[in-house]
């Protein structure tokens, strides 16, 4: 019976602590309804800008392949390609967002430099026919996809001010679909330290180079602890 009491106790706390959370988020919303108005158009044009960049990004390639292009053309076109996208990559910092979504705008900046990356991954395999390259892009790209799913569901969960739950009235874990995200993303950070900064057998080959990788991995670390729900 003590037992029972004090769980519904603990349920009442979370039950007052999500009311209040949910209320005062609503009041700011309110009260900051323009600035966060602008924020999320701001954001809502760059997240276009990248895609309708990617768009045009392959579609040069396929006027290649079918002639309408030269090479040079087309690698021209591909320097001028990574300047617009560092330039749209730079807005991220210039957005002014509510804290609950600055995770989220962590997310979608992340997966823009990774398909940036690939790009240039991409780039490179045009250039040299480096297979290699072509699948390192590949896999950036996959990366990429992966923050930015991870970002609009963070986006998603912030605005609702809370942590989505699966059944909120018995207040059951968060949904795992977020955290297992995270992990993965995680777990690939760490294993593109390994290949950085380990050789064949898997062992540092300086001192130095076993501590960048130490310092690797623990960035991948810290942004595991930041991004779990």
């Amino acid at each position: 019976m003590k037992k029972n009491k004090i769980q519904n106790i603990a349920i009442g706390i979370i039950a007052v602590a999500i009311i209040v959370l949910i209320i005062s988020y609503n009041y700011s919303t309110e009260q900051t309804k323009q600035k966060g108005l602008k924020f999320g158009n701001e954001l809502a044009q760059i997240q276009q800008d990248v895609a309708a960049l990617q768009t045009k990004f392959y579609s040069e390639k396929t006027k290649l392949d079918e002639g309408d292009i030269t090479k040079e053309e087309l690698l021209k076109y591909y320097d001028e390609h990574i300047q617009k996208f560092e330039e749209i990559i730079s807005r991220y910092d210039k957005l002014t967002p509510p804290e609950l979504f600055q995770s989220s705008v962590d997310l979608f900046k992340i997966s823009a430099e990774t398909q940036l990356k690939s790009d240039i991954e991409f780039i490179s395999w045009i250039t040299t026919g480096d297979e290699a390259a072509k699948i390192r892009s590949d896999t950036q790209i996959q990366e990429a996809y992966e923050y930015e799913n991870l970002g609009l569901m963070e986006f998603q969960s912030a605005k609702t001010g809370i942590k989505n739950y699966d059944e909120p009235e018995k207040f059951l874990a968060p949904d795992n679909t977020i955290k297992q995200k995270v992990i993965q993303i995680s777990e690939n950070m760490k294993s593109k330290c390994d290949v950085e900064y380990k050789n064949e057998s898997g062992e540092f080959n300086s001192d130095q180079t076993e501590i960048e990788w130490f310092n690797c991995f623990n960035e991948a670390e810290k942004w595991k602890k930041d991004h779990l729900p």
